[in-house]
Formats: structure tokens, sequence, C-alpha cells
């Protein structure tokens, strides 16, 4: 499968039960690799109708194309203040105070845990 062919899906974990959980997943496919950004499109409904081919009202719907960047690539190829700027940005604290506070849940789990 090339580079070109392959279409990311993303999907959601599914138990028993129906309950899905609240990270999707890409599986992907071997010799390719992780896509470095997402493209997806929002879809709203302006509530707005128009008819469709046998005359039934459908709703009109605006479409708005989002990019998501993969934090890791962001990580690599940014120096470490720029890419605490991009954390901060999208609601995220720097990342010295997230891996500290981090550490500090890992220890207390740990210590739970004895």
């Amino acid at each position: 499968m090339s580079r070109k062919n392959w279409i990311p899906e993303i999907m959601y974990e599914e138990d028993d039960s129906g309950l899905s959980s609240n990270i999707p997943f890409i599986p992907v496919p071997t010799g390719e690799t992780m896509p470095k950004m997402l493209f997806v499109f929002e879809s709203r409904e302006t509530g707005e109708y128009e008819p469709n081919d046998d005359g039934e009202p459908v709703p009109i719907l605006e479409m708005e194309l989002h990019q998501y960047a993969d934090m890791l690539q962001l990580k690599e190829g940014l120096d470490p203040e720029t890419y605490d700027k991009v954390r901060i940005c999208l609601g995220l604290e720097p990342l010295a105070s997230a891996v500290t506070k981090g550490q500090k849940i890992s220890d207390k789990i740990r210590k739970n845990l004895s």
C-alpha cells in the first residue's frame, strides 16, 4: 500500500457492553507511518433545509477544515521555548511543569500500590 493511497481511519475501541474509549486510535498498516498532521472537517447544521432528490427536506451543513499536528513532531522540531508557547496556546502547561506534576501523580500511585 503506498502512502498516496493510505487514508488514516480514526476508530474508537468498544467493549462487549457497547461502551467506547474516549481516546480514539488509528490503525497504521505495515510499511506506513503515523501521519504528522490530520485534516478533519467540522460539520454543523445551519438550521436551514433544502430538498433532496425525493423532495424531502435535509439540513444544510457548514463545513470547516481543521488541522491537527502531532505534538511529538513539534517537540522534536521546535526549540523548548517555542514548544512551550504552542503548549500554552493549546491550554496545556509548559512541558517542565507538566512533567513535574506527572511524576508526583506517578509517585502517589506507586506509593498506594506498595
